[in-house]
């Protein structure tokens, strides 16, 4: 029997890892539930902004021709005929020779073009004392100026931050359809894991990436659901994964997927839907995906920075793309190495770094180990070392992954 795996590039398995995870379905939410999600369908106006001609200022309406030459100097004199509050439905047309105090967003009384602001007058009740002149369309704000009822205020696509739902909004929007949050269950597997906060005993360290890689779903936009401490026994798994598979739409796993004995993971879900691969980069070489139990089942390394490696070069594309983003990966730049680094020229390396401010320079923190997590923790980006090349000189640019 072959038992060899697929040799895949980070990309290709990038892009496998993508086929598998389908497009999340189309929900309506209430905006206040809608951040940071992706626009489904294009959103129309069903009202003009603004909806009504209305005051941009504190003030008097007037008309500009009963204020023609007025100055400190010269002032002019109107009654104040009526005063107009925000929110009042009820307002009188201006007849010629008077004015209105106004606030500001309250309705344009009809015969009024302009709005005299209250600190070029007196602020007079009765009648008020107006020391500047004004030219018609002074601070009103015209019906439709910013959106007209009928036009496309938010396409498909759009990721949804406050401006946009604060647009929703103002065109009296309640609900948007939207891609659902995915649902990831995160399992770490090793009979050698303690949660924190317990007594370790010789042999044993603490879990962390379960920690680790629901806070990165999370991040995203994501719902992680943790199952912890599943026991290293092939049927167990099997079972566990089994009653779980309805409630989410991703598995992540991390660990048990090496080439050595007791490796959970590849033993309960080889033959069973999952294929392990080896991808040709360093850390993270083991990887595995496929379907078990109807559930797309994503397989990661057990070493910290190898499954954070992991997460943030396959997982974290593949499920921005379910969510409907059409950017899934992080941004790159290049710098300058400030250190010399070597790498096997067969992989691509992926060292932690930390560059500046203006992507000038960037100096590798730690080393390769995919056990180093203080050094990933530290890192504001990725430095990747392309397969061919054995050695990077201090002064050398770099390719960088963008972390911050």
């Amino acid at each position: 029997m072959n038992t060899a795996k697929r040799v895949l590039t980070p990309q290709e398995y990038r892009l496998e890892v993508e086929a598998l995870v389908p497009p999340l379905p189309v929900v309506r939410l209430p905006l206040a539930r809608c951040r940071g999600l992706v626009l489904a369908e294009d959103v129309v106006a069903g009202v003009s902004l603004p909806p009504f001609d209305n005051s941009a200022m504190d003030g008097y309406a007037v008309r500009a021709s009963d204020v023609v030459g007025a100055s400190a100097e010269s002032p002019v004199r109107l009654p104040v005929a009526d005063d107009i509050p925000a929110g009042r439905t009820d307002v009188r047309p201006l007849a010629p020779g008077t004015t209105q105090r106004i606030m500001t967003g309250a309705p344009l009384p009809e015969g009024a073009d302009a709005i005299i602001q209250v600190e070029l007058t007196d602020g007079g009740v009765d009648t008020v004392r107006i020391d500047a002149s004004a030219v018609p369309r002074t601070h009103v704000r015209f019906t439709g100026e910013d959106v007209r009822a009928g036009d496309v205020v938010l396409r498909a696509g759009t990721v949804l931050h406050p401006p946009q739902l604060g647009l929703a909004a103002a065109v009296g929007v309640a609900e948007l359809p939207v891609r659902r949050r995915p649902r990831v269950l995160v399992l770490s597997t090793g009979s050698e894991l303690v949660a924190p906060g317990e007594s370790l005993a010789p042999g044993q360290i603490y879990e962390s990436n379960s920690v680790l890689l629901a806070a990165a779903v999370e991040e995203i936009g994501g719902e992680a659901t943790v199952l912890r401490f599943v026991p290293d026994d092939v049927d167990e798994f099997r079972a566990v994964v089994t009653r779980h598979a309805t409630e989410a739409d991703v598995l992540v796993t991390s660990g048990g997927v090496s080439a050595g004995a007791y490796e959970v993971v590849k033993d309960a879900l080889t033959g069973h839907g999952v294929e392990f691969v080896q991808v040709a980069m360093q850390p993270g070489g083991p990887q595995g995906r496929g379907v078990f139990a109807g559930l797309p089942v994503l397989t990661l390394p057990g070493n910290p920075v190898s499954a954070a490696l992991s997460f943030e070069l396959f997982v974290r594309p593949a499920l921005l793309a379910a969510m409907g983003h059409s950017r899934t990966e992080r941004p790159r730049s290049r710098a300058r190495a400030t250190a010399a680094m070597s790498s096997p020229p067969t992989r691509v390396q992926y060292r932690r770094g930390h560059h500046d401010a203006g992507h000038v320079e960037v100096v590798p923190v730690g080393g390769p180990g995919s056990h180093l997590l203080a050094s990933f923790a530290a890192s504001n980006c990725l430095i990747e070392i392309p397969a061919g090349v054995a050695a990077v000189a201090a002064g050398d640019e770099v390719d960088l992954v963008l972390l911050d």
